[in-house]
């Protein structure tokens, strides 16, 4: 049996125009296009980023 491939998506997949990125799991329009088709260390590469984005539209976001 395969073990499913994690996935930061949380079912809110709206991509922000200015910044191409989905504000819903903060990957890149080439990170969702590539997700299951990359390896489990580029994957996990992509982790810190996530966090950085979310942390950077936020900010941004803030009223």
């Amino acid at each position: 049996m395969t073990e499913p491939i994690w996935t930061p998506c949380i079912k809110v997949c709206f991509v922000d125009p200015a910044h191409k990125v989905c504000v819903g799991c903060f990957r890149s329009l080439e990170e969702l296009g590539r997700w299951t088709r990359m390896s489990d260390a580029e994957r996990e590469a992509v982790k810190p980023k996530l966090e950085a984005r979310r942390t950077a539209y936020e900010a941004g976001h803030k009223a």
